[in-house]
């Protein structure tokens, strides 16, 4: 579980996405990163760590602009660094995208890239996607929107993305599967958030985007919402009568409450990715890569204390 913040508009994004980022830091404490696009340029800062260390990093960065993407990150493929920090960039610099969610197929995307030159920097399914998106823009000539769109019916998978396009800064792409992603809509902005924490202080007319849909936010106010299935839709604005102390609870009097409702939840969000139903198997991508070793170990070791014991034993 990682958390996605996004703001395209007229003001600054920066203090909107470090805001957004601690409101959402529940949901990952890894690492954290901004991209922010400003007359042409992109600035990615990224930092290893919590969400203040990120901020410290940036004071040493050009933050300026008036579009923006961030992540805090729950790491699952590669291990908790800068440089398998979001966001990811395409290898031609041109995608620039954060990601929750894990892309079921990476592994042999990845493959078909790099037959095709493609040079990858992290360990991370999400660069994967970036490149993925860079190359069907490439070779189909397309603008990101759709190429988002092209891409992801590649994909297997959870995702909830936020995409920048270095050659095009006045829009904001979207998409989600089965992750969450809102989306906060004033008069001369767009707010982009995980759930709606990061975005209620700033409006309270929210879009959900559902499984299979792709938004389009543009700095004009205009947007655009399209299915995988059925082509453009219409989105519901729903006007959202809670506090932020409220939602951060989830409708619930007490934290303990909604932690207890929200198990089933968590146990989903914790198989995702790792259980193929269409394969009737057990995928454990850190394992994987030494699967002959371990099947060729004389003996297994397992080292644990507390609950981890009660497992181990």
């Amino acid at each position: 579980m990682c958390g996605i913040v996004g703001y395209i508009g007229r003001e600054s994004a920066y203090p909107v996405l470090i805001e957004g980022l601690r409101a959402l830091e529940y949901r990952g404490y890894d690492s954290a990163g901004v991209a922010i696009g400003n007359h042409g340029t992109l600035s990615v800062v990224k930092q290893k760590g919590r969400v203040n260390e990120l901020d410290k990093a940036s004071k040493e960065a050009d933050v300026a602009g008036s579009v923006g993407i961030g992540h805090t990150r729950w790491a699952t493929h590669g291990i908790p660094n800068k440089i398998n920090a979001h966001p990811h960039r395409s290898a031609d610099g041109r995608i620039t995208l954060v990601h929750n969610g894990i892309i079921e197929n990476y592994s042999i995307l990845k493959k078909q890239l790099t037959e095709k030159g493609v040079s990858f920097q992290s360990e991370t399914d999400t660069e994967v996607l970036a490149n993925l998106i860079a190359m069907v823009a490439k070779e189909e000539k397309l603008p990101v929107f759709t190429a988002v769109q092209v891409a992801l019916k590649m994909v297997r998978g959870a995702y909830a993305i936020a995409v920048l396009d270095a050659d095009d800064l006045g829009r904001l792409v979207l998409a989600k599967k089965s992750s969450p992603l809102a989306i906060g809509v004033s008069n001369d902005a767009f707010y982009v958030g995980s759930d709606a924490t990061p975005i209620i202080k700033h409006t309270q007319k929210v879009i959900y985007l559902n499984d299979d849909e792709v938004a389009e936010l543009r700095e004009d106010g205009t947007y655009e919402v399209v299915s995988l299935q059925s082509g453009k839709v219409e989105p519901l604005v729903q006007e959202l009568d809670m506090s932020v102390d409220q939602l951060e609870k989830g409708g619930y009097d007490h934290f303990m409450l909604k932690e207890i409702h929200e198990q089933p939840d968590v146990v989903r969000e914790t198989m995702r990715g790792r259980l193929s139903l269409d394969q009737q198997t057990v995928l454990l991508g850190g394992i994987a890569d030494h699967e002959q070793r371990i099947l060729r170990a004389p003996k297994l070791t397992i080292v644990a204390c507390g609950t981890s014991w009660h497992a181990g034993m």
